[in-house]
């Protein structure tokens, strides 16, 4: 079997890495359009879980991931004005460059033929047994086929952005502007790096003037704004901006299909999960872990295809609703962020579950809602969200 991957991402590199292995697999290759060495963006999380998934499906990348890994502990959320609310945990990351760069060598070592700055001939593909598209949301791959593809976007603005300050906690750091709320997703992800994504609504993007504002303008005004943050520190605009910060609407792309003939799609070619949550990277890696899998247990392409894509589409649906949620609140956050702190803490935290949105007003915790139950009457719509954290807290 000749296998081709479009896209040298994450995805596309570790299903590549492990595509190789397979004893009916005698040929991977990866085309990448952008440089060796030429990453966009800045760093990527995840979680313990991922790690384990990694090294049960390839070691030595799981391994490699490891031994680059910076671990955040504690999530914070500070609201201007007010004491930072701690809710715990930990988590990793690690810079996009060194992922991608740690993926191309194992790849290398089992045999991929990886080759940067080259976007494959469409006719040459037809010779492929599979061709997989791991090209990003914006996919050649997906566009040229017919998977039933929806692309919603969202109404939120938001621009990825670096800083020298090192984030040792995921903050989620709130600031009031003249005309609004705009809030971040920083985290560091190297001794000395923190992805710093500042994101807003689109009414307060639009009076502040950012949509026009010059690169180097915007910078300043976002980094005075979050002055209280960053202690000092610069944010850094995305490698190749122009003249304006690339601030983007996060597009939802959802798939009837994932797979059209002999080509699967993986990654944010077939599905996309808000940011908000995280979980990017690590989808892309298990749809690979998936594909690989399929592939070594069915005897034809058609079947493993068609029994990847019941799989995943399966198994991410509850992360999807969890996304949607999580898109949908912090589209909120004007009137959510008027409650206290801890208040306010305790609806981001819960962010995703449908439980938040069904309740009559803001979600405060199984103690505020057990003493308006004792008080007054309750609907049931509250009365069920009152069961469930009656569940959930014992």
């Amino acid at each position: 079997m000749r296998i081709a991957t479009i896209g040298g991402g994450p995805g596309g590199l570790f299903f590549s890495i492990l595509a190789a292995q397979l004893t009916r697999v005698d040929e991977v290759t990866v085309f990448e359009r952008s440089p060796e060495g030429v990453t966009y963006g800045w760093g990527v999380v995840f979680w313990d879980e991922l790690l384990d998934d990694l090294a049960a499906a390839d070691a030595p990348t799981a391994q490699a991931l490891r031994d680059v890994a910076f671990t955040w502990h504690d999530q914070v959320i500070d609201v201007q004005g007010g004491d930072p609310v701690n809710l715990g945990g930990h988590g990793h990351s690690t810079g996009r460059a060194e992922l991608r760069e740690l993926l191309t060598a194992r790849a290398r070592e089992v045999g991929v033929e990886v080759r940067f700055g080259e976007e494959p001939d469409p006719a040459a593909l037809a010779s492929y047994d599979v061709v997989v598209g791991a090209d990003g949301v914006g996919s050649a791959v997906r566009a040229a086929g017919n998977f039933g593809t929806t692309v919603t976007p969202g109404d939120n603005r938001y621009v990825w952005l670096g800083t020298s300050k090192v984030f040792d906690s995921f903050t989620f750091p709130f600031v009031e502007s003249a005309h609004g709320w705009l809030w971040a997703h920083a985290y560091g992800y190297t001794a000395g790096a923190s992805t710093f994504v500042v994101e807003t609504t689109a009414a307060t993007h639009a009076a502040l003037g950012l949509d026009t504002m010059p690169t180097a303008d915007a910078l300043a005004l976002v980094g005075e704004l979050f002055a209280g943050q960053l202690d000092g520190h610069p944010l850094h605009a995305p490698q190749g901006t122009g003249e304006t910060l690339p601030w983007l609407r996060f597009r939802t792309v959802r798939n009837e299909r994932w797979y059209d003939g002999n080509v699967a799609l993986l990654g944010d070619a077939a599905h996309t999960t808000h940011f908000t949550i995280g979980s990017g990277t690590r989808l892309a890696l298990e749809d690979s872990i998936a594909l690989a899998a399929e592939l070594g247990r069915h005897d034809t392409v058609a079947a493993a295809l068609a029994a990847y894509g019941l799989r995943r589409t399966s198994e991410i649906a509850p992360l999807v609703t969890e996304a949607r949620g999580s898109a949908r609140w912090f589209e909120d956050v004007p009137r959510h962020i008027a409650h206290p702190a801890p208040d306010f803490a305790r609806l981001l935290i819960n962010r995703r579950r449908p439980i938040v949105r069904r309740l009559p007003g803001a979600y405060l915790g199984y103690g505020r809602l057990r003493r308006a139950a004792a008080a007054a009457p309750v609907t049931r719509p509250a009365r069920a969200a009152l069961h469930a954290l009656r569940g959930r807290n014992g």
